[in-house]
């Protein structure tokens, strides 16, 4: 299985350089859309429901302090497999031109993160996991 860091160099490479809040959420879209079109997560990493949408914490370790990225550190293309680089294409193609605000605004209306935030105050900081369950079933039904 392909980690975080792998789909966030092949993002980078595809995508060149962007903010770090559009690079976690194209990661969330990827692991969104792996549950549904291949019926399989596409790495393990938590995604967690934080104030400014779904965020992986994994790679927040490694952008922290930064507004932009235009590589990434870790991770290996060559663990991607041909499913998962097209996964990762197809969520390109539709939300790749879409700006960080538009993104986070989007993850904002959607019932994976609305529902991991059930009870935490607005603007507050959140722990909770976005669960695969609740991705795979909000997106098995656009």
């Amino acid at each position: 299985m392909a980690s975080v860091h792998d789909v966030s160099k092949y993002i980078l490479k595809k995508s060149g350089p962007m903010t770090t809040w559009k690079l976690q959420k194209l990661v969330y879209y990827c692991q969104a859309w792996s549950l549904v079109w291949d019926e399989a997560p596409l790495f393990q990493a938590r995604i967690e429901a934080w104030a400014n949408g779904p965020v992986a914490p994994e790679l927040y370790r490694f952008h922290k302090g930064n507004f932009r990225v235009s590589s990434w550190p870790r991770g290996k293309i060559g663990n991607l497999t041909k499913d998962e680089k097209e996964t990762i294409d197809a969520v390109l193609a539709y939300y790749g031109d879409k700006s960080s605000q538009w993104l986070k605004d989007l993850t904002h209306l959607e019932a994976p993160w609305k529902d991991a935030r059930k009870g935490v105050p607005p603007g507050a900081r959140s722990m909770n996991t976005i669960s695969h369950a609740s991705m795979f079933e909000y997106y098995d039904s656009l």
